[in-house]
């Protein structure tokens, strides 16, 4: 009775108006599995899973001798960690989702600081985006663990993450445990805090103790193996192996030493929460972010890169074996929230002359300082997180500067030969929702799923191919991603179950096709008028995974 007016009460709200009443799946011919595995490979785009797909012998081999979606896509503009982890089990766009990127800019807020970071309160006093409160209070719709709750309250979901938005945006609003790495320590909520996270921070504190002797370098890793000097740094990367001193949590963040560490801890939360041996569904989120790290600290075709995928693909089979040995029927699906690209030094050494770093004075300060100066203004006019993405104008200037600024700004970033092209704020909220293929897309098409006319900036920049908007090395990244361009668009699907008959289907896909795929599979309805996916088709034996409506692929 008490269960039957809380969710009453829920339901009230507008936050969870996606819940309400949505049409129940059909049933599949297969028992539904005990336990969802979820699991997202930060930074592991499609071309990378292509490139080592014939060398993985663990986990990541198995995955890719189940259900095999090649071209998986985060349709979007913004192909940034938050944004892309909002797709995963949401079903939706950003512009649905409200995650318009990792950090966006309030001009209206009380605050000093109107940069908001996508997985902060602001609604804490004294929130800012580099000290805050992790909340799940900027995602505008549910996730497939909530979706899940609404069915049966006895399916439970857990998250184990390296990074606090990537544990938020698959989490949802109401998992039972959510844990991620806050830079020193897995913190997170849960109540009672489980016996698996100390065990964890313990592991870790002990690891940091001594200092880490360089990895062994796989055969397959030994002609990635080169030293390449990083322009406007003294570093060179490319020849690394994860050596590093005692207490470096920086480099232990950027190893696979970070991704064991979170699968340990799953592996404990599953183990202590008894997921997958109860009466219904449950739902463990694994967030794995080294491969970002290192994607980010030495590029992707470096023997960092190659290290670090034998080691997840080591990782992640050693920890299937695990749940193999419990009888438990799971089903794993995994994919990443983005892609990545290298860095454009070694890009300009295999043949491409256009890669280049950014100019420092697309900076959206440099911008303002120079709008500033020309036109006589006051203030910082501009406001934007980086070279590219959402741009936003000064509130406080009067209305005629405002928009002298505004027109100024976007012709001097259009002109700029670093630029492939700029979207107004009037020109995305007449776009239409773009339809299709994802590879057809335009770049306009890109922007508009990623617009969100609450939070989106002024105008929309994007930079031409292969333009690293890194141009200060010397803070320690020296590759990224972001772009609309489909290597940072691009990544694997992939589903695996014991029995379930395999196969690889080369056309194009979304991940925001994934929370229907799963939740047909599981037989928790969806209203499918509420989110951007579309079911994939496993089947899993008699019949079809996806009901009727909900538009197979």
């Amino acid at each position: 009775m008490k269960f039957r007016r809380l969710a009453a009460l829920l339901a009230g709200l507008p936050i969870l108006a996606a819940l309400a009443a949505p049409p129940a799946a059909a049933q599949p011919a297969r028992p539904r599995p005990k336990l969802v595995v979820a699991i997202s490979v930060d930074q592991f785009s499609a071309d990378l899973f292509n490139q080592y797909r014939q060398h993985f012998d663990g986990g990541l081999k198995r995955l890719s001798q189940g259900i095999v979606f090649p071209l998986g896509y985060q349709s979007h503009n913004a192909t940034e960690t938050c944004p892309g982890h909002s797709t995963i089990l949401t079903g939706s766009h950003p512009a649905r989702s409200g995650i318009v990127a990792n950090n966006w800019f309030n001009l209206n807020a009380a605050r000093d600081d109107k940069n908001v970071y996508c997985s902060e309160d602001e609604r804490v006093p004294g929130s800012n985006h580099n000290d805050y409160t992790v909340s799940s209070y900027h995602l505008k719709v549910p996730a497939l663990g909530d979706y899940m709750k609404r069915a049966d309250p006895r399916s439970r979901v857990a998250v184990a993450s390296g990074k606090d938005r990537a544990a938020i945006m698959m989490g949802g609003y109401g998992p039972d445990q959510r844990w991620y790495w806050n830079g020193k320590e897995y913190t997170g909520t849960g109540a009672p805090a489980p016996a698996a996270v100390a065990a964890a921070n313990r592991d870790v504190a002990d690891a940091l103790t001594r200092p880490r002797e360089p990895r062994a370098l796989p055969g397959v890793c030994e002609a990635h193996s080169r030293a390449v000097p990083v322009a406007g740094s003294t570093r060179t990367v490319g020849d690394g192996r994860f050596a590093r001193e005692a207490g470096d949590r920086t480099a232990f963040r950027a190893s696979p030493d970070f991704d064991r560490a979170t699968l340990a801890l799953g592996e404990g939360l599953r183990r202590e929460m008894r997921l997958g041996e109860g009466e219904a569904t449950d739902l463990l989120i694994l967030g794995m972010s080294a491969t970002d790290y290192v994607g980010h600290t030495y590029g992707t075709q470096g023997s960092e890169m190659c290290i670090q995928l034998m080691a997840l693909d080591d990782a992640l089979g050693e920890f299937f074996r695990g749940l193999d040995a419990t009888g438990i029927d799971y089903v794993v699906m995994l994919t990443a929230d983005h892609g990545g690209t290298d860095i454009p030094e070694r890009h300009r050494e295999h043949g491409a002359p256009d890669a280049a770093r950014v100019d420092p004075a697309l900076n959206a300060d440099n911008m303002g300082k120079a709008l500033a100066a020309k036109l006589k203004l006051q203030g910082p006019v501009l406001f934007g997180d980086g070279a590219f993405g959402d741009m936003y104008v000064d509130l406080k200037l009067p209305a005629a500067q405002r928009t002298r600024a505004l027109n100024e700004a976007i012709a001097a970033y259009r002109r700029h030969p670093q630029v492939a092209a700029v979207w107004t704020r009037a020109q995305l909220r007449a776009a239409p929702a773009p339809t299709g293929s994802p590879d057809t897309w335009s770049l306009l098409d890109r922007a508009k799923a990623s617009f969100d006319p609450e939070r989106s900036g002024d105008f929309v920049v994007q930079l031409k191919p292969r333009v690293t908007p890194i141009f200060d090395t010397s803070r320690g990244y020296v590759a990224t991603h972001g772009s609309p361009w489909d290597y940072d668009r691009r990544v694997p699907i992939l589903f695996w179950r014991k029995g379930m008959r395999p196969y690889e289907q080369p056309l194009p896909v979304e991940t925001v096709d994934i929370l229907p795929t799963l939740a047909a599979l599981i037989g928790v309805g969806v209203d499918m008028a509420k989110i951007d996916g579309r079911c994939l088709d496993l089947d899993e034996g008699p019949g079809t995974t996806c009901p009727a409506g909900w538009e197979r692929r």
